[in-house]
């Protein structure tokens, strides 16, 4: 099982009413298809009201081995057909997709047997026969080929954050090192992703297996870094770590050779099926919810002549690909692995995979830059703060050093580098900054307008040759104002890059701006939370205002990931009849079974619809068959420990930013001096469905709502007629984009260059 099925069941079971299916669970998995009437059950709309946030599968799963046998999947096949099933959705990994697809190339052979022996008629048999097929995959490993992320993944990195999180206190106490045991037999996608999240000393994965005499080498790193000051080690090793013969790492191997050799006080920490456990995340709720809607669309366009699909996502976008295709290369990677090809096994990963690598191999250890160049670049917070700023201020310090240049960091945002709150940093005093909250330099709001000559005499006073704005909406207007700045003062002709971080999303150039994930994240439990209070009691409503400005997107996708009734946002306009609407439908559902109602409300989403209008609305008009209660969730959306999501954001984003900067650096060179003073030396760098790309400040400029701080077009909003469907409205899906299919390849899997 794997955390977020439920949301996908939730999703394919009120997706296919919708479009007036009847659908069915299948109980146990393919021991239920095999085992009949008794484990598949018709399903209805509020089969699945209140298990988004459930962990594992209520519908269960087992594995079969009678269907992996001819007759297992024939009597599978009179199951379905008894039942008027000719649409399978199945949610698993390669083995549990591979068996389906074998099912359905035997589909019309096991129906003639059944014709044959006189089990079904074969008018019958013409009336069922093609069977369609539709996957996703549910592996909190991530190891199959062609998807950005299986479901289950981000909620196992959540647990394991948790526990290194957990871990780092207790070991810097008693300057300890731990060894962290992660799943991953055959893939090393958690060990990875965490050691990268974390900052880990060393990491074992069985794609990239160590070289010989690493026992010598991770020893010499590992006394290095305490040399240095360090007070704790922590050495993440996946489930199937291998060296290069084949032969297992275990943990305690590991512990024992650090314990004899060095002398440390070493602890082993294995955490198994915790990794599974646990209520879902946002991302996987939200994944597995577009992927549950983008399912029964491709179920309703399939026919006899279509391949099997799994649905995934690309960045913000739906796909579907070939499911053996997927299979073949997922197969390839451990085949690549079995022969020693262990380049190869992390290219077939695909790219995220192996940027990840290359990032980890980056930043783990200090490497001394071949040549010091004669470049200085400053690293400045603008705006409110938000969850991941520090680790992308961490990475572009560390890239920056490499690079060979002269890193200073700002206090305090520009009032401070106006005020000469400019510190030259090393190495040594990022360490330990990704799993940090907050913005550690501070941050400011205000922009250059307001200082910009005291501004301009400190870029000239310390010989500031590139910036490095991490920010939200005040660093794009930071950035531009300094760009148009450049005719005044040549002190601002030199690179800048302005990496995006709010938890408003609202920063244009960019699909999703560094700690949104979090601030969805925090939104979400405490939703969670207030649901649950109301557990026993009467019938209640809640209404709940989230931040974001006018940018409705923290309040509609905290309300994907609750089950919300509605989603009150700017961009959305409102009036009384919807208004009315909403209670009308609330009141109705309330009649029935169900005995708790959320509405969320983005706090700037009309002038006179407040909170407290709707609060008063709603326990006006539902007297005697709910109450009401309100809750303003406030600044606990921008505090906490970044989300795994967004460490691994902000890292990949600061190592993009500095190398991007360092080659405009080399380009705008000359005669001893930094002179760039065209569009593209000063951009946002933003993701694009799944790709990160720079684009010119002043190009943004024609494509933002200045007035409401927000980007005029917004991808997002084509989702909130899924938001809509799953709370039970009559809806258009007129701007929802169904997903194209796209074949996986080894050249659709190489790496994205720039890491």
């Amino acid at each position: 099982d794997a955390q977020g099925m439920n949301a996908a069941v939730r999703a394919v079971v009120r997706m296919g009413i919708y479009v007036g299916a009847d659908v069915y669970f299948v109980y146990e998995g393919y021991e239920g298809l095999v085992g009949g009437s008794e484990f598949l059950k018709l399903a209805d709309w509020d089969s699945v009201s209140n298990i988004i946030q459930l962990g594992g599968t209520i519908i269960g799963s087992a594995r079969c081995k009678s269907f992996r046998t001819r007759e297992g999947r024939q009597a599978a096949a009179y199951n379905l057909v008894n039942h008027g099933i000719n649409n399978l959705c199945v949610i698993g990994g390669d083995g549990s997709l591979t068996g389906a697809n074998i099912f359905r190339t035997e589909w019309s052979d096991l129906l003639a047997s059944l014709v044959e022996e006189g089990k079904i008629t074969e008018e019958v048999s013409q009336q069922f026969s093609h069977l369609n097929i539709v996957g996703m995959v549910g592996s909190i490993d991530n190891d199959f080929c062609g998807t950005d992320m299986t479901i289950g993944t981000d909620s196992a990195l959540h647990r394991i954050m948790e526990v290194i999180d957990a871990i780092t206190t207790t070991a810097q106490s008693h300057q300890r090192t731990f060894v962290l045991e992660v799943m991953g037999r055959h893939c090393g996608y958690l060990a990875l992703v965490s050691a990268l999240a974390s900052g880990a000393d060393w990491l074992f994965i069985p794609e990239a297996p160590p070289e010989d005499g690493w026992e010598d080498f991770m020893c010499k790193r590992l006394g290095e870094s305490r040399s240095r000051g360090s007070r704790l080690n922590i050495i993440i090793l996946a489930e199937g770590a291998i060296d290069r013969q084949g032969n297992p790492i275990s943990s305690n191997y590991v512990k024992e050779l650090v314990s004899k050799r060095l002398g440390f006080d070493t602890r082993v920490t294995v955490l198994g099926h915790v990794q599974r456990g646990g209520t879902p995340s946002a991302f996987d709720r939200i994944l597995s919810s577009k992927m549950g809607m983008e399912a029964v669309l491709t179920l309703l366009d399939a026919s006899s002549e279509t391949s099997s699909c799994v649905v995934s996502l690309s960045g913000n976008q739906a796909l579907r690909l070939p499911l053996m295709e997927c299979v073949q290369l997922t197969k390839d990677v451990q085949k690549a692995m079995n022969e020693k090809r262990f380049d190869e096994a992390i290219v077939l990963r695909g790219r995220s995979f192996e940027n990840n690598w290359n990032i980890y191999k980056l930043l783990a250890h200090q490497k001394p830059a071949l040549t010091k160049s004669n470049f200085n670049f400053a690293i400045v917070n603008i705006g409110a703060p938000a969850a991941g700023m520090n680790a992308a201020v961490r990475s572009a310090v560390r890239v920056g050093l490499s690079a060979g240049h002269t890193v200073y960091t700002v206090s305090d945002g520009l009032e401070g580098f106006a005020a000469g709150q400019i510190k030259e940093v090393n190495w040594r005093d990022v360490g330990g900054w990704t799993g940090q909250g907050g913005s550690l330099l501070g941050t400011k709001r205000t922009l250059p307008e307001k200082c910009m000559e005291p501004l301009v005499k400190q870029i000239r006073s310390y010989r500031i040759h590139a910036i490095l704005i991490i920010g939200g909406f005040e660093a794009f207007v930071a950035a531009l104002q300094l760009t148009e700045g450049r005719g005044r003062f040549e002190e601002l002709c030199i690179p800048m890059c302005v990496i995006p971080a709010t938890i408003s999303n609202n920063v244009p150039g960019t699909d999703f701006s560094l700690g949104c994930d979090t601030a969805v994240n925090a939104a979400m439990e405490t939703c969670d939370r207030i649901k649950q209070s109301a557990s026993g009691t009467k019938r209640r409503v809640f209404i709940v205002e989230t931040m974001g400005g006018y940018c409705g997107y923290l309040a509609s996708a905290t309300a994907l990931t609750v089950g919300a009734d509605a989603a009150y946002i700017y961009e959305d306009p409102i009036n009384i009849h919807d208004l009315t609407a909403n209670v009308e439908h609330l009141t109705g559902k309330m009649k029935t079974t169900i005995q708790r109602g959320l509405v969320l409300r983005n706090e700037k989403c009309h002038q006179h619809y407040t909170t407290e209008f709707l609060y008063n609305l709603y326990s006006a008009e539902g007297k005697g068959v709910f109450d009401c209660r309100t809750n303003v969730l406030g600044h606990m959306q921008q505090g906490g420990a970044p989300t795994p999501f967004d460490r691994n954001f902000g890292t990949k984003l600061g190592v993009k930013a500095v190398q991007w900067l360092t080659e405009k650096l080399m380009e705008s060179y000359r005669k001893g001096q930094v002179f760039a003073n065209s569009p593209e030396t000063a951009c946002v760098l933003g993701m694009n469905r799944k790709a990160l790309v720079f684009r010119p400040v002043t190009e943004l400029k024609a494509e933002t709502d200045f007035e409401h701080r927000m980007p005029k077009e917004q991808w997002w909003l084509r989702v909130r007629p899924l938001l809509k469907m799953l709370a039970k409205y009559q809806t258009r899906f007129d701007n929802y984009i169904t997903g194209k299919i796209e074949h996986v390849n080894r050249r659709s899997l190489s790496v994205e260059s720039g890491f």
